[in-house]
């Protein structure tokens, strides 16, 4: 006898079914590929940016950051040297929105002098002259993303990050180096204060609530990403990692021993692959992962990968391939 109920149920079923293979095969086919190498040389740079198949061209920036007067644990110029010949590139920066030498453009200079940059490529401080105001797609917190204006300069973009822990953030990573990274001195405090200043004066006693300011940064580094509209490579080095950023200028020594470079085109793929590298890390004597977790969890850090993700930057899955022989 004909079942109405029961054909009802298996109609659901059935849709269940499909619905379930679908999400299956599209989550599948969504996973991006980060890859990977011990080498962490000017060799082992050049060979993962080559293995990402994605050739830098036009005006290249390489956005890195230069380090804070003092700190000593930012990318130096001989390891990148290689990789920022090759594209023909020029390093930026954008100036700081706390006190110190990175502050005003004619101090950040002197910093970038003494730390070697100038003396081996051609360097921009994007904001030195100006501000640029540049579209964004969530709009939950800012209304825009605000960066140096000689972004506009440049063609393509290497996001070369120093992964390590941070302050606020928990973590820095390439979101961060394209967030807080590219923006001007007023971005920095419109993403710090989650779209309520753009004065750095004021910023620092009327901070968001901790999410707000991660999804600021997840929000303004896919403005970045849409900006280059595909132009850009992702890089992170997992050396010297301090459970301070770069942009201390008295970081405590690194407690973790070096992992490697990873790289992708995906950012959101990248920066979790680091931290599920720092987070599965088996610690031994001399060897621990447990500050820099420490450090990360203390500032809900991972949840900027989450939201990321989630506004559409990137994905979570992914596959880890060595390029190592």
């Amino acid at each position: 006898m004909f079942n109405p109920i029961l054909s009802t149920n298996m109609d659901q079923l059935k849709t269940f079914l499909s619905a379930l293979f679908l999400f299956c095969a599209v989550g599948a086919s969504a996973q991006s590929t980060v890859y990977f190498t011990k080498d962490i040389s000017p060799e082992g740079l050049l060979n993962i940016y080559k293995a990402l198949g994605v050739e830098a061209t036009g005006r290249v920036a390489v956005k890195i950051s230069t380090g804070e007067a003092g700190g000593n644990n930012y990318l130096k110029p001989d390891l990148i040297r290689n990789l920022v010949d090759h594209v023909n590139g020029t390093i930026v920066e954008c100036n700081t929105a706390y006190p110190g030498r990175r502050m005003k453009s004619e101090d950040h200079w002197q910093v970038i002098h003494e730390h070697g940059f100038d003396s081996i490529f051609a360097v921009d401080i994007m904001d030195e002259y100006g501000d640029l105001r540049i579209p964004i797609r969530d709009k939950k917190h800012m209304k825009y993303n605000i960066v140096g204006d000689h972004l506009g300069n440049y063609d393509f973009m290497i996001n070369l990050a120093h992964f390590k822990g941070h302050a606020m953030g928990g973590f820095g990573g390439v979101l961060k180096n394209q967030s807080i990274g590219v923006a001007s001195s007023a971005g920095k405090a419109y993403i710090h204060s989650a779209g309520k200043l753009q004065s750095p004066a004021e910023l620092w006693e009327n901070l968001p609530a901790q999410d707000f300011f991660l999804e600021s940064m997840a929000a303004a580094a896919q403005s970045v990403h849409d900006w280059f509209d595909g132009r850009i490579l992702y890089i992170n080095v997992m050396n010297n990692m301090s459970v301070d950023c770069d942009c201390d200028s008295h970081p405590e020594d690194p407690k973790m021993k070096d992992v490697g470079i990873l790289a992708s085109t995906d950012p959101v793929a990248l920066d979790k692959a680091c931290l599920d590298l720092v987070f599965n890390h088996k610690a031994s004597e001399g060897d621990d992962n447990q500050p820099l977790i420490e450090r990360i969890n203390r500032q809900h850090g991972t949840y900027i990968v989450d939201y990321a993700e989630q506004i559409g930057l990137g994905s979570k899955q992914y596959v880890l391939k060595s390029i190592d022989k």
